[in-house]
């Protein structure tokens, strides 16, 4: 089954978990939800977060570009800042989590960047098979991410996160097709909704932290 036809079959739990989530926001986490806590230090983390999650999709957004324009010298350069991301991604829940939580989420994130880049690669080649093996690694991946983070916390829903996983690939995926065939107008469009959608993740994170944590944010 595709990537996309999964996605939409969890969309009903992943709208409800995002409708949760915004309802428990302005900018960060709504404190009434989380008594007693310092809504500076969760505005704070909530900013962090955003501007790490929103980096991975630039990142890669820009990593696909230079692929496709087969500059390797750019290619080689920006996958180093995409690797470097998500090593910033892993090391801020480090605290939370500890270095071997922060570890394993590296080498998920890793996973995540490998498959989408296979993507981009079997997409030039016009590789239809190489292109299912990727969508397969995505939806495997965005499944043990799921897995990882829901069990780590238990504000975070596995079926919700792996729908917002899920929805996050199909970004990826549609940005990547939109860019090969030059449709700069969808493609703008894909990254409204992604980077939008990088901000529903990261406040979820976010939420999900504080209310696990409370002691961390007062």
């Amino acid at each position: 089954m595709k990537l996309k036809s999964l996605y939409l079959l969890a969309l009903p739990a992943t709208l409800a978990f995002i409708g949760a989530t915004a309802s428990a926001h302005t900018h960060g986490p709504e404190l009434h939800l989380t008594p007693g806590l310092n809504a500076n230090k969760i505005a704070q983390t909530d900013a962090a977060m955003r501007d790490l999650w929103v980096e991975h999709a630039f990142l890669v957004r820009n990593v696909v570009i230079a692929m496709a324009a087969g500059n390797n010298t750019a290619t080689t350069a920006v996958e180093a800042e995409a690797v470097r991301n998500a090593q910033q991604i892993a090391k801020a829940m480090e605290g939370f989590y500890g270095k071997a939580g922060a570890e394993q989420l590296f080498e998920l994130l890793a996973g995540h960047y490998g498959a989408v880049k296979q993507f981009a690669t079997a997409n030039l080649a016009n590789d239809t098979a190489l292109q299912d093996t990727a969508r397969e690694a995505m939806l495997s991946n965005a499944g043990k991410l799921a897995v990882f983070l829901s069990a780590a916390n238990p504000y975070l829903p596995i079926d919700a996160v792996r729908g917002m996983l899920l929805a996050h690939g199909g970004h990826h995926i549609t940005q990547i097709m939109q860019l090969s065939s030059k449709n700069y107008a969808g493609e703008m469009q894909t990254w409204g909704e992604m980077k939008n959608h990088m901000y529903a993740i990261a406040d979820a994170v976010t939420s999900a932290l504080a209310m696990q944590f409370p002691e961390k944010f007062k």
